[in-house]
């Protein structure tokens, strides 16, 4: 292992056994490096690394600390990957956002209030006049979609699940831009959609919710396979 790796996995363990907690602040570097038996090179490397993945914060004056390690936060530097992604690959992350889309639906329909369907449900209203402003305004369709879909998975009662799910939805977003300026019907279509999985979820029925959810996201994913193999064959 290189040092800067095992510099970054003595740390992770620090954090992990609960020596380090959210929000305690690092021992000064050289006091780190000396404890853990490395080079105090290695250990700003590790430091910036774990930096770049929002586990560890530099404030400047103050030292580094270990982040909240908030799900969401966390979550941001896998983010960046993803867009690092060509079109095509963005097809495999449809596919897991379909899957995890599927599961966080479900959970809100079984916990979701009256109130919650009924900030779910004014979202899409919103989306629906958007979807009748011409010309239309994919920007702001695609940014009403993600908000719907965010307050779905805010209600599921997993963090983790709600951000993985929002997180997949932002990154995905360009596909669905590029669906609804190829038709302009779509996004018309895409709130009828949304309107079944209210349904679903204002009814508690959670594998009706689970259903619609996946067909929803599988409806971008078929359309993008069929743009991906298009250029294929050009």
């Amino acid at each position: 292992m290189a040092v800067t790796e095992d510099a970054i996995e003595q740390i992770k363990t620090m954090i992990i056994s609960g020596e380090l907690k959210p929000g305690d602040k690092l021992p000064v570097e050289k006091d780190l490096a000396g404890r853990l038996g490395l080079s105090r090179n290695s250990m700003r490397e590790a430091i910036r690394a774990l930096s770049t993945l929002r586990v560890l914060e530099t404030r400047q004056g103050a030292g580094t600390f270990v982040t909240s390690l908030a799900p969401g936060m966390v979550l941001e530097a896998v983010s960046f990957i993803v867009n690092l992604h060509d079109h095509k690959a963005a097809i495999d992350f449809l596919e897991v956002r379909r899957v995890l889309e599927a599961e966080a639906t479900s959970r809100t329909a079984f916990r979701a209030t009256p109130d919650q369907v009924d900030q779910i449900r004014a979202v899409n209203d919103e989306m629906k006049a958007a979807a009748h402003v011409k010309p239309l305004d994919t920007a702001k369709l695609i940014e009403i979609d993600r908000r719907f879909h965010s307050a779905i998975a805010a209600v599921c009662g997993n963090p983790a699940l709600a951000a993985l799910t929002d997180m997949l939805g932002g990154q995905t977003a360009p596909a669905r831009g590029l669906r609804i300026a190829a038709a302009t019907s779509v996004a018309s279509s895409a709130t009828l959609e949304h309107d079944e999985i209210i349904s679903a979820i204002a009814d508690g029925d959670v594998e009706r919710a689970r259903l619609r959810a996946s067909v929803h996201v599988l409806n971008v994913e078929d359309w993008l396979r069929r743009e991906a193999a298009t250029v294929d064959e050009q």
